[in-house]
């Protein structure tokens, strides 16, 4: 199976987690070790083959879906092969072609608001937790801070029915430690997109989580990827 790395994202501790389209059925896969996530290390800026718009032969991934994370597919990482970078006009393409620009067209009717503009689908519901949107006008990337004292990245965006306010786990917008927002890059993206670039969203639906323990679980909405027509390729390195 050979795939093109669209989501490239952060998580907690030394994991990552990354998906990109099968080139062969146009369909998400998400590689995964098991039941655990990418390990950092498998970056290619640390020697590993994955990055933003790399096409990677994953070999025989065998498929483990659980709604909401249907693409998940568990694969070797000793035969997971760096092919090539695709150039800017077919990432660019590619993610033209696969761009919705309805958030329910993506995930479906489980898709609901759960407050203060933040959506979600209940715990073990959905048939899809990868999409990429082309919004209805200019996202706002902003800075905020987090529980934990660290900046936070958010954006607000509309489909032009659903107004949303989700987290931005770009990886690409993280220090090196994974945790630390890079804020000058954070900025510098948000005036590029203030500006008017082109821009579609890569947006996915995250593991179970709950805010509060006495609040209930959900797979919460989040923006994974920003993507620039100006600079689709767009990398860790």
């Amino acid at each position: 199976m050979r795939i093109l790395i669209n989501h490239l994202t952060r998580m907690h501790g030394a994991r990552i987690c990354l998906a990109g389209v099968d080139l062969q059925t146009r369909r998400h896969v998400r590689p995964m070790l098991g039941p655990e996530a990418v390990p950092f290390y498998l970056l290619a800026r640390y020697g590993g083959p994955f990055d933003m718009a790399r096409i990677i032969d994953l070999g025989s991934p065998r498929p483990a879906p659980e709604p909401p994370h249907v693409e998940d597919h568990i694969f070797v990482a000793s035969r997971a092969k760096f092919e090539r970078a695709a150039a800017a006009h077919e990432f660019w393409s590619l993610l033209d072609d696969l761009r919705s620009p309805s958030l329910r067209e993506i995930f479906g009717e489980d898709l609901r608001d759960v407050g203060r503009s933040r959506y979600a689908t209940p715990l073990g519901l959905g048939t899809t937790s990868l999409g990429c949107l082309r919004p209805a006008g200019p996202p706002e990337l902003y800075l905020t801070p987090g529980r934990d004292g660290k900046q936070q990245i958010r954006m607000r965006f509309s489909d032009g029915r659903i107004n949303v306010d989700a987290g931005v786990t770009d990886l690409r917008l993280f220090n090196d430690d994974h945790a630390t927002a890079d804020t000058a890059r954070v900025r510098a993206l948000a005036q590029r997109i203030a500006d008017g670039q082109d821009v579609i969203l890569s947006v996915g639906l995250t593991r179970k989580f709950r805010v509060a323990d006495d609040t209930p679980y959900f797979h919460w909405l989040q923006v994974n990827n920003v993507h620039l027509k100006e600079e689709p390729v767009w990398q860790l390195g």
